[in-house]
């Protein structure tokens, strides 16, 4: 079980929609995975993927790519066992170059609250450094950070 479990209120798809936050921002592709049933389904960019070990394949190859990356995501709307989130979130490539992504996700959850559908389409638009709005230490976004909204993203 992976609490909190559709059907989803308002408030425990926020709930879930922080906790995935969090969970990503910590950068352990082994931690993100579990909250992912064995057989998940993704669909992220372009790519098109399932299994519990090739989340963590793939975040791997992410995070290796993807540094100093920080994370939001917003709950857009929520239906039963369905979550539609919209996110932004921040990095530097090898080179230095900053890059905000946005991008919005829907999933779908099985009975035991786990995530068994992800699609995600991202869009990754050029910034300045000076020009970044993520600015915490690595891990969890702070309880007092503005989320997407208040940020005017």
């Amino acid at each position: 079980m992976r609490p909190p479990l559709p059907p989803f209120t308002a408030e425990t798809a926020a709930q879930k929609a922080r906790m995935a936050e969090d969970a990503w921002n910590s950068r352990d592709p082994e931690r993100v995975s579990l909250a992912y049933t064995e057989d998940s389904a993704w669909r992220n960019r372009s790519e098109f993927f399932s299994g519990r070990a090739a989340i963590v394949e793939f975040l791997i190859r992410k995070w290796t790519k993807e540094r100093d990356y920080r994370l939001i995501k917003e709950v857009w709307a929520f239906h039963e066992n369905r979550i539609a989130a919209r996110f932004a979130y921040e990095y530097r490539d090898e080179n230095g170059a900053w890059f905000r992504a946005h991008g919005n996700e829907q999933w779908e959850f099985d009975e035991a609250g786990l995530m068994r559908r992800r699609e995600a389409s991202i869009n990754d638009v050029p910034i300045k450094e000076n020009e970044r709005k993520f600015l915490w230490p690595s891990g969890p976004r702070p309880g007092d950070h503005p989320g997407l909204s208040e940020l005017g993203l």
